[in-house]
């Protein structure tokens, strides 16, 4: 697993790539209800969501654009987390 070091924080790099991929380029830049769903199977890629996981989708939830309907939908998935 790579890390990204931000503001002396410690998150997974390849939830942050994945985010920044979605939101560039074609589309409106913000991220949707499918995206939202490749981040959480991404990040629980593992045996479990992990403590950085779980930051950095905060990171995410806090620095990124989403639709209405994908941020109900994150906010749902982070609080079964």
């Amino acid at each position: 697993m790579a890390y990204k070091s931000i503001d002396g924080v410690q998150y997974e790099k390849e939830l942050l790539d994945l985010a920044v991929e979605h939101t560039t380029g074609k589309g409106e830049g913000k991220l949707s209800k499918d995206e939202v769903a490749d981040l959480f199977k991404s990040a629980s890629d593992g045996q479990g969501v992990t403590d950085t996981e779980r930051r950095t989708l905060e990171y995410i939830r806090k620095n990124f654009v989403f639709t209405d309907a994908a941020a109900a939908d994150f906010d749902a998935a982070f609080a079964k987390l």
